[in-house]
């Protein structure tokens, strides 16, 4: 009974190592290989670029004080549309101790001169109404008085500006009021009431009352890889994607492109480009705001109807380009057939010669998956 058992025992084991070496041997064998098949078409194949930069108007213009002095009162805010001329704010002025000393004693010794030249114009008034002096004489002293009085007219609006920073005559037009310098949209007002600023001088720019930007003039700008900034002319098309506004296109045409590497990033130099935006009917300036994020794509080159096929499809072999042509022969199924390739879209690619429209070419494996 033993010796049967011990039978049964060995051919199992054999059983199992046969059976083992048979499913590793039909796993190691290879399997055949199954590929889709190509077939050529005619298209357009555009190579495009990516450009991420943001939206800005052309001119931003800073709203800078003439005079120093306090925020008294702002009449606008950010986001308010301003014509040229409008006053935007008003300051209350601070006058300089040297200064107002100096024009208050302008003022009284213009007051003195006056009714000195006063007196001696009355004095040669009476003589020539008498006919005791001649009329050149009498011209010449009036003169004077008038100048006198012309000077105390001076010197007073002189303090009036240095105390108060408006005069009588120039109220309209008072330093005091800070108007808008262009039409536009106030896209900024870093100053409150109560602040003190001061006027641009050769020592400091001065405050900034308002940021007023023309919001109709756009620019897009971007920066670009030297890899490509060769292949860009000014007056390429744009089309310009805003991220705040995905639904809407905006027409550009580049026209500034830096001839000096403005930034590095990877290792690639930058150069920083500019273009001017077209806003659609249907957008108003309104609806823009300055900084926007924004990608521009530019088409550096197009080729139109030519035959293509996937770039998936091409073997690079140094400087050759190869595909495998479908032959519908069992032993030999494809045959590999060196082709010149134009423009590339980074999908599909243009195949100059060596393959013929009517013809199929092998495409990428397929791979079946196993349903057991």
């Amino acid at each position: 009974m033993k010796k049967v058992f011990s039978v049964i025992a060995a051919v199992l084991v054999a059983l199992i190592f046969i059976g083992t070496f048979v499913f590793l041997f039909i796993n190691s064998r290879p399997k055949p290989q199954h590929y889709e098949t190509l077939t050529p078409a005619i298209m357009d194949i555009i190579k495009t670029t990516i450009v991420t930069g943001k939206i800005e108007p052309r001119d931003e213009v800073a709203v800078k004080p003439q005079i120093s002095g306090i925020i008294t009162e702002l009449y606008k805010q950010a986001g308010q549309y301003v014509q040229a001329g409008e006053i935007i704010a008003k300051l209350k002025v601070i006058p300089d101790m040297n200064q107002l000393a100096s024009a208050e004693s302008r003022v009284r010794l213009s007051r003195l001169n006056c009714e000195q030249a006063k007196t001696d114009y009355e004095r040669q008034k009476t003589l020539f109404d008498k006919g005791l002096i001649s009329a050149n004489d009498y011209e010449k002293v009036r003169q004077t008085y008038n100048q006198a009085r012309e000077e105390v007219k001076v010197a007073q609006e002189q303090l009036e500006l240095t105390r108060d920073g408006v005069s009588a005559s120039n109220a309209s037009s008072s330093n005091t009021l800070v108007r808008s310098t262009i039409s536009g949209i106030i896209l900024d007002i870093p100053v409150k009431v109560g602040n003190s600023v001061i006027l641009s001088n050769t020592f400091n720019d001065g405050t900034t009352i308002a940021s007023v930007a023309d919001m109709s003039d756009l620019i897009f700008r971007g920066n670009i890889d030297e890899t490509d900034v060769g292949r860009l002319t000014t007056g390429m098309p744009m089309q310009i994607t805003i991220g705040a506004m995905q639904d809407v296109r905006f027409s550009a045409a580049l026209e500034y492109i830096s001839p000096k590497a403005t930034a590095t990033t990877g290792g690639a130099n930058q150069f920083e480009i500019k273009a001017a935006v077209r806003l659609p009917e249907e957008v108003s300036a309104d609806a823009i705001r300055s900084g926007y994020s924004a990608t521009a794509q530019i088409v550096l080159d197009q080729a139109n109807q030519v035959l293509t096929i996937p770039e998936a499809a091409i073997e690079f072999s140094g400087d050759s380009t190869f595909v495998y042509v479908e032959t519908h022969e069992s032993k030999r199924p494809y045959e590999r057939r060196a082709v010149t390739t134009g423009l590339s879209d980074g999908i599909n690619i243009e195949v100059q010669s060596g393959l013929k429209a009517d013809e199929t070419v092998r495409g990428t494996i397929i791979v079946k998956e196993d349903t057991k």
